[in-house]
């Protein structure tokens, strides 16, 4: 169930009726419960036990660290507790991508080759229910926490459905307290969730499948990438795309749970209005850069080391940041150049304070031109099927004679509609950069929200073409 399908809409009123009408909290967290294995079952069943199971191990061993007062006995059981996520999510998601890559090496030293290959489909949602999961338990291994003695209340942080499958990535001490305390029904609350998930679907419908999608397929299925002009095309729309799509989905997340009386992070702040690639990261998916940052990051040393300590810790996070998106070498280098742009973006920072420049409008704009310049390539080799063709069309857009006058005037309507789309968004980035999406809804009047949702849902229901999967699924 899509949140933009009718099933899912279905579905969540059916819930929200079910759930506002029993009176007892425990009966309520009881059916949210039940509504999100449901859910979570409407993907594929048959990886509904590792869930639970998973979940409940999870849940047990933390309780028993927990009530370890020694600091080296909680660690043994962390390092268990981690071995045995990782391990789920590496046999599931890297299994085969390992063994590939085992056998080019085997194979270009003349030795034979492994036979196994897994053909187990990848469970919706793991990356993010794992990941729910380690920082919980790391949380109570440094005493930051104490672990919930209720498994209801545990499943349920875990598997809620507004965010199961695609984020955001919240913690327990985002969580816990509300799972605990009876959400009351607040009107205005309410109003704002209904608004939240109309304005995710009009970005996941309308923009990203409507009007950037085509585009960006259109060029990133060809098989040779000969005109600058039609490549940037694409890179342009698969940027517009990937964070509609995505930040669409995180709305309706956000404005679902506010529906049902919880509030979860926000997850996007306009990251292309960034100026600098640690403003890009402060950003884009939040609730992932900011676990990495606390759970991998700093644990490493962070910047407390010398320089090349400090590069080191950034280059491996950025790397396995890239890699948590996918078993491909592309998402690999995805995350590596990250790393390179935080890196040059440090050496240029100690440049300019050594020489005493500081920032100004100039140097702003700049910084802020350069750093959507550097993500738009980027998402070239999040997007491109391999690490070829990825470099064949970054190639492409930096060479100058690969740009014609007659380029220009052979750009279909529906590029240039795109382009006017993407302008527009990155003009109400740079305009809202720093006024959560939940806070202008907020501050809007009833009858201007009506008009501006009455629109949106007009252009919903009339937006034809083909309908994708939240791209952020297969993660």
């Amino acid at each position: 169930m899509q949140f933009d399908s009718l099933a899912f809409l279905a579905f969540f009123l059916i819930i929200a009726a079910l759930y506002w009408w029993v009176p007892a909290w425990n009966q309520r967290k009881n059916v949210l419960l039940a509504a999100s294995y449901l859910f979570y079952a409407g993907w594929n069943p048959y990886f509904l036990p590792l869930l639970v199971t998973t979940s409940l191990i999870d849940w047990r061993l933390a309780l028993h660290m927990g009530s370890i007062p020694s600091q080296s006995r909680r660690k043994k059981w962390l390092i268990a507790i981690c071995i045995m996520n990782l391990a789920v999510l590496g046999y599931f998601k890297y299994a085969n991508f390992f063994m590939d890559n085992i056998n080019s090496l085997t194979t270009f030293m003349g030795l034979p080759n492994f036979s196994f290959q897994s053909s187990v489909a990848l469970p919706i949602g793991i990356s993010f229910y794992i990941f729910h999961s380690l920082s919980y338990c790391i949380d109570v291994y440094r005493g930051g926490i104490r672990p919930t003695a209720s498994w209801r209340d545990y499943l349920l942080y875990v598997a809620f459905f507004p965010q199961l499958v695609a984020g955001p990535i919240v913690r327990w001490t985002t969580m816990g307290q509300q799972i605990e305390t009876p959400r009351p029904f607040l009107t205005d609350r309410f109003i704002v969730g209904i608004a939240l998930m109309v304005v995710g679907l009009f970005q996941k419908i309308v923009l990203a499948d409507g009007i950037f999608a085509p585009v960006a397929n259109a060029q990133f299925d060809q098989n040779t990438f000969d005109t600058g002009v039609s490549v940037w095309m694409g890179a342009l729309a698969f940027t517009g795309q990937i964070f509609c799509d995505f930040a669409g989905y995180t709305t309706c997340a956000i404005g679902a749970a506010l529906v049902l009386g919880f509030r979860l992070p926000v997850n996007f702040q306009s990251p292309y209005a960034a100026i600098g690639f640690s403003d890009f990261w402060r950003r884009w998916h939040i609730s992932l850069s900011s676990w990495l940052r606390d759970y991998l990051y700093i644990p490493l040393g962070g910047n407390r080391g010398s320089a090349s300590t400090t590069a080191r810790n950034l280059m491996i996070t950025m790397l396995l940041g890239g890699l948590w998106h996918g078993a491909a070498w592309t998402f690999v280098v995805w995350g590596l150049l990250h790393g390179l742009f935080l890196l040059l973006e440090r050496g240029v920072k100690q440049f300019a304070d050594t020489r005493g420049i500081g920032p100004s409008a100039v140097t702003k704009s700049l910084g802020w031109c350069v750093t959507l310049l550097a993500v738009v390539t980027a998402w070239v080799f999040f997007r491109a099927e391999d690490l070829g063709s990825a470099v064949a069309m970054v190639t492409t857009m930096y060479t100058v004679s690969s740009f014609a006058l007659a380029d220009l005037l052979n750009i279909d309507f529906e590029s240039w509609w795109m382009l006017v789309v993407f302008m527009a968004l990155l003009g109400q980035q740079l305009i809202t950069r720093d006024r959560p999406l939940q806070a202008l809804v907020d501050n809007l009047s009833w009858p201007v929200l009506g008009v501006m949702l009455g629109a949106m849902l007009f252009l919903i229901s009339t937006t034809t073409g083909q309908t994708n999967a939240f791209i952020y699924f297969q993660f």
